[in-house]
């Protein structure tokens, strides 16, 4: 039996939110929405050449219907797909509007997907029309158009380089607008009127997933989905239309279109886009957001420059910091829970806001901040503790794309480093025999696109959802996810076995960027570790140690040191667990190379793919588990411009004492 995933939803989905929106249940209508009761309240700014632009929300429906009508004059029909690739540009979030508008289903792409990614998501999903951000995005999809014979037109948004191209499959954004605009003089009310066509059980969106496991799924949420989702949030949290978010994550993610795109057209609020990637930290100060979002490695990463930046300074501030620091571990949670402090330490903690937590926090661009999120991944709970501590608002919600992102969201004063929240309103969750997390909510998706065995291996019947997760409830009723359940698993003496749990401890450390442990069904636990080249290149600078490259410093015997005393710490808070101790890290060897999307060993979501990972460098895990002091290795590598090439190398292994039982080594099978 065929199904059309672009057809109406007949029924409501189990749970469904019933926020009163005036009767706008779809994007395009809460836009104009917008545009008559706020229309002169910012709606977008984007940063270019050193300067904050902004289009209020009258600008910005007078933009998309522009940009609706171009396509629609172009040949874009109902149901037709429109992909979307580049950075966050308020344009390239006009255009999902404007394909919403026709009763279109944008796809958004990874801005960094390598030409044969992309060919896939175009073919898969039939693309017709695209709308690409630079000359960098049209040279990809000029490589790959005789592959996507589906495709027809791509438009282009920034000029710059696109002065000799000529294809005429090509054409400029603002050539497409201003034919839109003379269609509009021609055809005065069909903007609306296609609009008004749209309904709340329509197809809004195809996001398509990381693809750990395989090849990516593409995702078919509708506007009931996301809208229903995103307005119980917005109430959870007393969102208004005076909120500032950066728009500065890959717009193909979830996170980044329920936060920059969705809520932002629920609530109202306006919408930042970064001049470029380079200057997201510097643009970050300038805006001051109050509405944050942001996965874990992006919060590790400022962490890292951080501690970077305090290793540079002098001893006096070094001190100071440090000392303020413990004080914050031990006051600032409790002062964010509103629980009660001592006089002494409320004072105490006062004077470090003023020489210390206030000057940092607005060197972030944190100061305004009233609630920010992490997703996506778990957190290492020290990570965590450290923003809280500081007075941030910082709260781990729970969701993921087949849910429109909200599952759980943890509630004020109820905030804890190792859970997720409760169920916010309208979700339901319940845990399996086995521990895996199943879920009911508005937000559940409506199937995997082309994909029926997939959909029916995820999507139950009776409307539950499954997850893929493993956790369990805590005695307050908060939501502990332990890992991905086919990823957690046991060691030979029966011990559980997290991975992620242990990975996240080492990368508080700002000296290391990525961790992959192994133990499912070996003796112990071993990791691969890979440095932050810019953190420890800084530590090895001020020590005068010379390097050329990630491969010699990662090589360094004083590097090893420095990761083996990261190691040694989180082997310390593994061994007071009685359930943990045997996860402790008996060896590891840091990496000659940086784990890299282009190579296949994370997806664009910077998640680790573990099968990849351990086949490809089997030759250095069975090293770990011979006994051997060295692994070697040959590898592929990706250079920029997409050529192949060949990395060998010897790595060195160090050994930990953990005063665990010693474990009988595993003979080496094969050398690299």
């Amino acid at each position: 039996m065929t199904v059309d995933v672009l057809a109406p939803v007949q029924e409501r989905q189990a749970g469904s939110a019933h926020t009163d929106r005036g009767g706008a249940d779809t994007f395009p209508k809460l836009l104009l929405e917008h545009a008559r009761v706020r229309p002169q309240r910012p709606a977008n700014r984007e940063k270019d050449y050193g300067i904050w632009q902004s289009w209020n929300w009258a600008e910005v429906a007078a933009e998309v219907e522009a940009l609706a009508c171009g396509l629609a004059a172009g040949g874009f029909r109902r149901g037709d797909k429109l992909a979307i690739i580049g950075d966050n540009r308020p344009r390239l979030y006009w255009a999902i509007a404007a394909a919403q508008a026709l009763g279109g289903v944008p796809v958004p792409i990874y801005q960094d997907a390598i030409a044969d990614e992309m060919a896939f998501v175009l073919d898969h999903a039939e693309v017709r029309f695209a709308v690409a951000e630079d000359q960098e995005q049209v040279d990809k999809l000029t490589e790959i158009r005789g592959r996507c014979p589906l495709l027809e037109r791509v438009i282009f948004s920034d000029p710059r380089g696109m002065r000799h191209y000529d294809q005429p499959w090509l054409e400029d954004y603002a050539k497409a607008q201003e034919r839109g605009r003379a269609f509009a003089r021609t055809e005065p009310g069909f903007f609306g009127r296609e609009i008004a066509k749209g309904r709340g059980g329509d197809t809004a969106i195809i996001l398509y997933t990381s693809g750990t496991t395989g090849q990516p799924k593409g995702v078919v949420l509708s506007f009931d989905n996301i809208i229903g989702c995103a307005t119980n949030a917005i109430a959870f949290e007393g969102l208004t239309d005076r909120e500032e978010v950066l728009a500065y994550l890959p717009m193909a993610w979830i996170g980044e279109h329920i936060f920059s795109y969705a809520q932002a057209y629920c609530a109202g609020f306006c919408a930042s886009c970064p001049e470029s990637q380079a200057t997201v930290m510097l643009d970050l100060r300038e805006l001051g957001p109050t509405y944050f979002f942001a996965p874990p490695r992006i919060f590790e990463s400022i962490l890292t420059q951080v501690m970077i930046r305090m290793e540079d300074a002098g001893w006096v501030k070094r001190r100071l910091f440090r000392f303020f620091l413990d004080v914050a571990r031990r006051i600032g949670p409790r002062l964010l829970a509103r629980e009660r402090v001592a006089v002494a330490d409320r004072l105490l903690y006062r004077l470090g806001d003023l020489l210390v937590y206030g000057p940092l926090k607005n060197t972030l661009g944190f100061s305004r901040i009233r609630v920010a999120y992490t997703a996506g991944e778990a957190i290492g709970p020290d990570l965590f503790t450290f923003y809280r501590s500081l007075g941030i608002n910082l709260k781990q919600l729970y969701g993921m794309t087949e849910s429109s992102v909200f599952l759980c969201i943890q509630k004020h004063g109820a905030v804890k480093p190792d859970t997720v929240g409760a169920p916010i309103e309208g979700v339901e969750i319940r845990i399996t025999e086995d521990g895996e997390v199943l879920f009911k909510s508005p937000g559940a998706f409506q199937c995997y696109y082309k994909n029926p065995e997939a959909t029916a291996a995820a999507k139950r019947r009776d409307g539950w959802v499954h997850t893929g997760d493993s956790g369990f409830f805590d005695a307050d009723g908060q939501l502990k996810i332990l890992d991905r359940a086919r990823d957690v698993g046991r060691l030979q003496g029966g011990a559980v076995f997290a991975p992620k749990f242990i990975e996240n401890k080492l990368k508080f450390f700002p000296w290391i960027k990525e961790a992959v442990v192994f133990g499912d069904g070996r003796p112990f636990v071993a990791a691969f570790i890979n440095i932050d080249l810019e953190a420890v290149g800084d530590w090895a600078e001020r020590r005068n140690i010379a390097y050329a490259s990630y491969q010699e410093l990662a090589a360094e015997g004083a590097v090893y040191d420095l990761v083996q005393d990261c190691v040694e710490r989180v082997n310390r808070g593994l061994a007071v667990e009685p359930t943990l101790a045997p996860s402790q890290i008996r060896r590891f060897l840091i990496l000659h190379k940086e784990l890299d999307a282009d190579d296949g060993e994370l997806t664009r979501t910077r998640k680790v793919r573990r099968r990849i990972i351990a086949d490809r460098y089997e030759p250095l895990v069975a090293a770990l588990y011979s006994g051997n002091a060295t692994g070697r290795i040959t590898t592929e590598i990706t250079f920029e411009d997409g050529r192949k090439g060949q990395m060998r190398a010897e790595l060195a292994i160090r050994d930990m004492d953990t005063g665990l039982p010693p474990a009988e080594p595993v003979p080496l099978r094969r050398a690299g």
